[in-house]
């Protein structure tokens, strides 16, 4: 007969060994992305990286760079390999790659404070919130902002952020700090969507370069661009009630 405390002693250790091999396996690999953070080298130069993620794929890691570009290593950086990795499932092919984008995106989203973006949530419950990157000198994006109104009737926040297209020296880049230094950012969006000069200053305190770099890092190359709450980017403009059934919505 197996003594009580012997078998108390057996029970504990049945329970806490998985425990430890759990802490000595993110423990191992804590130690390799550290080394290979520091072994990530082009011609002596050290990388940029803003992030390194494992894989499902034993010894290969995704590493992001700070300009938002991405690819696979081995644990010594001596072999990259650029392009998307998929996962062959039950289910299909399941873009890995894509995923990780997504959620990346959608951190750094959240990280931009209500303050600093220009709202419209409408009257009704909010359901679901979209951030759109927009240029007021783009047409699809006057004629997304059309929709806006419909889109806030079925409970759907849309959050500007800023996206000049043609860069920080264009006219929508002048118009887009007004926007954004003005008093009443929502209203002097919706004018400046209608074609209505802006009389406003440029010169405040206003995050329209940051956003115009986030929106690169994020991979934004055009406007509207769309972001939905996981992360999804969907470019161009998109009808209401196509971006509401996107959403999981039904009206």
């Amino acid at each position: 007969m197996i003594a009580p405390s012997r078998r108390i002693a057996s029970t504990l250790l049945a329970l806490f060994l998985p425990l430890i091999a759990l802490t000595l396996s993110a423990s191992v690999l804590a130690s390799e992305v550290d080394r290979l953070a520091e072994r990530l080298q082009v011609g002596g130069q050290p990388m940029p990286v803003a992030s390194i993620r494992d894989t499902p794929i034993e010894g290969i890691y995704q590493v992001r760079l700070e300009t938002g570009e991405a690819f696979y290593s081995d644990v010594e950086g001596q072999y990259f390999l650029v392009g998307d990795l998929y996962e062959n499932s039950g289910q299909g092919l399941v873009n890995l790659t894509e995923q990780s984008r997504n959620d990346e995106r959608a951190a750094r989203l959240a990280d931009v404070v209500d303050a600093e973006r220009v709202i419209f949530r409408g009257t009704s419950e909010s359901r679901a919130e979209i951030v759109v990157f927009t240029d007021t000198t783009c047409p699809y994006c006057r004629q997304f902002h059309e929709e806006v109104p419909d889109l806030n009737a079925m409970g759907i926040e849309v959050h500007y952020l800023a996206f000049p297209r043609t860069g920080m020296n264009g006219e929508g880049a002048r118009q887009l700090q007004q926007i954004w230094c003005a008093d009443n950012r929502s209203e002097a969006m919706s004018s400046a969507k209608r074609q209505e000069a802006l009389s406003g200053a440029v010169d405040c305190d206003n995050p329209v370069e940051a956003q115009y770099h986030l929106g690169m890092e994020v991979g934004v190359q055009g406007t509207p661009a769309i972001v939905l709450p996981d992360g999804r980017m969907v470019p161009g403009y998109v009808p209401a009630e196509r971006l509401a059934e996107m959403l999981g919505l039904d009206g």
